[in-house]
C-alpha cells in the first residue's frame, strides 16, 4: 500500500468518526448520514483507494472530467457516482449515461432535458436533487424565493423519468464553521416545508449540505449527505 493510500484510509476513518460523533451529539443515527467523497481532480487510483476504504458514494463536478476517469475504473459494486457540479443543457445525455444521481438541478428546463435524456436511454428514472442558493450570489442554484422552484416542484408529475429526491446547497465559506449554520438551517426549513405538502412524485429524503470544514454543523442541522474532499485528500494544489 502506497503512502497516499495509507493516508486516504486514515483520513476516511477519521472523518467517519467525526460524522458519528456529530450525529450522536445531535441525537441522530450515524447510519442515516452518507459520506460522499468528492473526487473531482483526483485520479482513478485514489477513487479506488477510497472504495477499498469502504466509501460507496462519490461526487464529481464535471461531466467531461469524469468521462475520462470512468474507463480505467472497474465495475465497483454498490458504488454511486453523483454529479454535484453545474450541468450544461447540452451535456444532459452524457451525464445520464455516466452518473447514478444528479444533485445540481437548478431549473425546470434542465430537469426537462434530463427527463428526455433518460427516456431516450431506457434507463430507470434519474434521482436528482434541486440545488438551492441559500445566500451567496456567486454560487449556483435557485434562490429560496425564486418562482421557478415552485414551477419545478409542480412539474414533477409530468417528468416520469426524473425523481426529485431532495435538496442540495453549496453554502458560503466562513472561517468559523458556525457561520454556515444559518444557511444550513434555511435549507432544512425549506425541505421541511416542501415535505409537508406531500406533492406528487416529490421526495425530500436527501438534504445534501456540509463540506470538510463545517460538516459537523450541517449534521446538527439535519444533513443526510456531507460532501467531503479536502479532509480526505488534503488541500488541492
Amino acid at each position: 500500500m502506497s503512502d497516499h493510500e495509507k493516508a486516504i484510509f486514515a483520513n476516511v476513518s477519521r472523518v467517519q468518526l467525526r460524522i458519528a460523533a456529530a450525529a450522536e451529539g445531535a441525537g441522530r443515527d450515524p447510519q442515516s448520514i452518507t459520506l460522499m467523497v468528492v473526487t473531482k481532480t483526483q485520479p482513478a487510483e485514489r477513487v479506488m483507494a477510497c472504495y477499498e476504504a469502504g466509501i460507496r458514494s462519490f461526487g464529481e463536478n464535471r461531466v467531461q472530467e469524469f468521462a475520462a476517469k470512468r474507463p480505467p475504473l472497474p465495475q465497483l459494486s454498490g458504488a454511486t457516482f453523483t454529479l454535484i457540479g453545474r450541468l450544461q443543457y447540452n451535456k444532459a445525455s452524457k451525464a445520464v449515461e455516466l452518473f447514478s444521481q444528479i444533485h445540481s438541478v437548478d431549473s425546470l428546463r434542465l430537469a426537462e432535458r434530463i427527463n428526455a435524456a433518460v427516456e431516450r436511454s431506457g434507463n430507470p428514472p434519474m434521482s436528482v436533487a434541486i440545488e438551492i442558493n441559500t445566500g451567496d450570489a456567486a454560487k449556483a442554484g435557485l434562490d429560496l424565493e425564486d418562482p421557478e422552484l415552485e414551477q419545478l416542484l409542480l412539474a414533477a408529475e409530468r417528468l416520469p423519468h426524473v425523481r426529485i429526491d431532495g435538496l442540495m446547497t453549496i453554502q458560503p465559506f466562513t472561517e468559523d464553521p458556525e457561520g454556515a449554520r444559518p444557511y444550513f438551517r434555511r435549507l432544512r426549513e425549506l425541505r421541511d416545508r416542501i415535505a409537508a405538502r406531500r406533492l406528487p412524485r416529490i421526495g425530500m429524503q436527501i438534504l445534501s449540505m456540509g463540506m470538510s470544514h463545517d460538516f459537523e454543523v450541517a449534521i446538527e442541522e439535519g444533513s443526510t449527505c456531507v460532501r467531503v474532499g479536502t479532509a480526505i485528500f488534503g488541500e488541492r494544489k
